[in-house]
């Protein structure tokens, strides 16, 4: 058994290029199916958060490889254009 909390203390690397892509900021969930549908992590801000608000990277849960001790292990070919980006 896993803990949503266990979650968000892993960070996410992407298996295509290697790219560490952060933490878990939140997780959207299914309530009619009783699953987790996606990932959100923390991306870049703008000037350090000083002008607007960070943004966030959606990674579909259908997109994880494997999760590990230590490390969330997905598949995102060219996450930047592929997937959204919530502001």
């Amino acid at each position: 058994m896993l803990k949503i909390s266990d979650l968000r203390m892993r960070e996410i690397v992407n298996v295509l290029d290697g790219r560490r892509m952060g933490l878990i900021r939140d997780i959207d969930i299914d309530l009619d199916n009783g699953r987790i549908s996606t990932l959100i992590l923390t991306g870049s801000s703008r000037l350090l958060g000083f002008f607007g608000r960070e943004e966030e990277i959606v990674i579909p849960w259908e997109k994880i490889v494997k999760i590990g001790v230590d490390v969330i292990l997905v598949e995102v070919p060219d996450y930047s254009e592929r997937y959204p980006v919530r502001r």
